[in-house]
């Protein structure tokens, strides 16, 4: 990877507790990238107005950079047209979009909705209530002892029953990169739906929803070096334009009398209110980032930081490191803990030398549950980290170690 990028991202030419930052948290939240700020910056600046009803140049100026912001997203993830490309506030309100639309509408008593325990909350209390709503059942698919699912699994849990099967592209604790588009295949095979939380997917690799042929594609704006509070949802077309709106108000309707009223059609009857106009042209600026940079580059980047982590951290005695031991089986994500010291203390031991961590059960209680821990430390890389990173982190752990080694 070009070490130029880094320069692009002027959040890390800083210092915390008086050591240079190494951002290792990218999984919670990405940087933002010069050309992403500016974005912003040029939005509100020039173009700053309400999108679709007026007839001003300014609002005819922000309509053309929403919806075209709309057509590169399209563009990005492959999808067959921008009426299935709707603009929510991210990954969360996307997956609960389809459980209280699609769900509500298609599921019944004793139907069943297929998850795994890697799942973030985010893709599990969605199901949870709608389980509960309808009388379904809430089934897992087992996971392998490395923290991977086989299709075998996966064949064991999907039944003629099933309705919906909802899985995390790339777990954001163990790093695994499930096999979604087989996955995709058995659960057709059964007349079930596929919603896929790819979260932790479209910031580092080449999506093709197409390829995949997955129903629905859920991802998040902040996590690919684009803006808070911006997110997508993919569905296949015939889906979406069955499916009722669960949000109402301006902008979604089309006609509305005393008692009743009707909807946009899409994908604008699932985007009540303003819209996150300056969200999506962040999102639009942040795409272009990562597309001239290479999403293939990226993802071998990824690739190589997780390798040389897992490495050098598999030298520190009394550390555990979980998920997959094979580095092309992950992404750029390495969850660990030192024995006998909590992940919080570690973090914070680390964050005095500079180094931002994640530590807890990162919205994956369940997950946590079948790793018979009650949390971890996570260490995620993304495009502007290098291998000086990966020395600080292993540094500092060491003498994080050495620490409690020598207050216990």
């Amino acid at each position: 990877m070009n070490p130029e990028i880094k320069s692009y991202f002027p959040i890390l030419n800083q210092e915390i507790n008086g050591h240079p930052l190494v951002y290792l948290d990218s999984a919670a939240t990405s940087q933002k990238p010069t050309p992403v700020i500016e974005a912003l910056k040029e939005y509100y600046e020039f173009d700053n107005s309400n999108v679709h009803r007026g007839v001003h140049t300014l609002g005819n100026r922000a309509t053309e950079k929403y919806e075209g912001a709309r057509e590169k997203v399209q563009q990005f993830i492959k999808a067959n047209s921008t009426q299935e490309i709707v603009f929510l506030r991210g990954t969360t309100t996307a997956i609960n979009l389809v459980a209280q639309s699609y769900g509500r509408a298609n599921v019944e008593e004793g139907d069943e909705i297929v998850i795994t325990y890697m799942e973030h909350h985010s893709n599990i209390i969605p199901w949870q209530q709608l389980a509960k709503e309808r009388g379904a059942v809430l089934k897992y698919i087992e996971l392998e002892e490395d923290g991977t699912i086989s299709l075998e699994n996966v064949r064991a849990a999907i039944t003629d029953r099933t309705k919906i099967v909802s899985m995390v592209y790339v777990s954001n604790v163990l790093g695994t990169m499930n096999p979604v588009k087989e996955v995709a295949k058995i659960a057709h095979e059964h007349g079930a739906v596929m919603m896929v939380d790819g979260a932790q997917a479209a910031p580092h690799l080449k999506i093709d929803v197409q390829d995949l042929d997955c129903d629905f594609f859920a991802f998040s704006g902040h996590k690919m070096v684009g803006p808070t509070g911006i997110g997508v949802l993919y569905g296949k077309k015939h889906l979406l334009e069955a499916m009722e709106p669960v949000e109402f108000g301006g902008e979604m309707i089309d006609f509305v009398g005393l008692y009743d009223s009707t909807w946009k059609e899409l994908p604008w009857k699932f985007e009540g209110g303003t819209p996150i106009i300056a969200g999506a042209v962040g999102l639009a600026a942040a795409i272009d980032f990562l597309q001239n940079i290479g999403l293939d580059e990226i993802e071998k980047h990824e690739h190589h930081m997780a390798a040389m982590a897992m490495d050098k951290m598999s030298k520190i005695e009394g550390l555990d490191i979980y998920g997959p031991t094979d580095p092309a089986k992950r992404a750029g994500i390495v969850t660990f803990n030192l024995k006998e010291v909590h992940p919080h203390d570690v973090a914070t031991v680390l964050d005095m030398s500079g180094i931002a961590v994640r530590a807890g059960h990162h919205c994956a209680q369940p997950l946590m549950k079948w790793l018979d821990v009650t949390a971890t430390a996570r260490a995620s890389f993304y495009l502007y980290n290098d291998e000086s990173d990966i020395d600080r982190l292993v540094e500092g752990l060491r003498s994080a170690k050495e620490y409690f080694s020598d207050v216990f």
